[in-house]
C-alpha cells in the first residue's frame, strides 16, 4: 500500500508504503527528477536522480519518504546531485555518523515515522540555504516543452553554464531532464485514458513510435505492461 500526501516543507511530497505480500505485484520507481529522502526500519538512505527504471524490494517492510521537488534536494543534503545519480546510499555516508543515528533514533521512536522524517527535514531545510529560484523555472519552462535552447536564452544562461549547474541540481543535464518530465507527461495522460498516439502527441514527441521507444528505454518495458502495474 502506498499513500502521499504534500509536505509543509515546499514542493516536497511525504509518502509511505507498506509491504506485506512478498508475492505481491512489483511497482518500478521511474526517472522523474526527483530525490528522495528514505526511512526504512530504522535506516536512513537517500535516493538519487535515476535514469532508469529502479525495482525496489518486496520483502514484508514500512518505508517513510520525502520526495523533494526537482533540484531541491542537493541544497538540503549538501551533495551534489551527479554524484547519487542512479544511486541508493546510506545517509551516514553523506552526513556525520553521529548526526544520522540520533535521527534514526528519533524517527524509529515516533508514533508516526513520516510525520518525525518531515519534522527532521523541515528543521535541517531551516539551516541551509534556500535553492535557487532559476531551478524551479528551469523545470517550469522545460516542462511545458520548450526546448533546452529556448530556456536558456529565458533565464540567460550559455549552453555550458546551464549544464553545469543541472548535473549539480539535477544530477544530469538539461536534455536528460527535459526527456524524463516529457515521460511524466505521457504517463499521466495514458493513466488517464488518453489514447497512446494522442499522448505522444501532447507530450511533445513525434509520434506513437517515438513515444514507445522512450518508454521502453526509460522504464524498462513497454507502455501497455507499464500501465498495467500501475493500475
Amino acid at each position: 500500500m502506498y499513500v502521499e500526501r504534500a509536505s509543509r516543507l515546499p514542493g516536497a511530497v511525504v509518502w509511505s508504503r507498506t509491504i506485506e505480500d512478498p508475492a505481491g505485484p512489483v511497482h518500478p520507481v521511474l526517472p522523474d527528477g526527483c530525490m528522495d529522502l528514505l526511512w526504512n526500519e530504522g535506516r536512513l538512505l537517500v535516493a538519487g536522480p535515476d535514469t532508469r527504471a529502479y525495482v525496489p524490494g518486496t520483502a514484508p517492510a514500512h518505508w517513510a519518504g520525502i520526495r523533494f521537488f526537482p533540484g531541491t534536494a542537493p541544497t538540503f543534503l549538501g551533495v551534489p546531485a551527479h554524484e547519487l545519480r542512479d544511486r541508493r546510499v546510506d545517509l551516514a555516508d553523506l552526513w556525520p555518523a553521529a548526526t544520522v543515528r540520533r535521527l534514526g533514533a528519533r524517527i524509529s521512536t515516533a508514533s508516526n515515522p513520516e510525520t518525525a522524517l518531515e519534522e527532521a527535514a523541515l528543521e535541517r531545510a531551516a539551516d541551509v540555504s534556500p535553492p535557487d529560484p532559476l531551478l524551479r523555472h528551469l523545470v517550469a519552462a522545460l516542462d511545458t516543452g520548450r526546448t533546452v535552447a529556448a530556456t536558456a536564452d529565458e533565464l540567460g544562461l550559455g549552453a555550458r553554464q546551464l549544464h553545469r549547474r543541472s548535473l549539480t541540481a539535477f544530477g544530469y543535464g538539461p536534455k536528460t531532464l527535459a526527456r524524463v518530465l516529457r515521460l511524466q507527461r505521457a504517463l499521466a495522460l495514458a493513466r488517464a485514458g488518453v489514447p497512446f498516439a494522442q499522448t505522444a502527441a501532447r507530450s511533445g514527441y513525434a509520434d506513437q513510435a517515438h513515444l514507445a521507444r522512450d518508454v521502453k528505454e526509460l522504464a524498462g518495458m513497454p507502455l501497455g505492461e507499464l500501465l498495467g502495474r500501475s493500475g
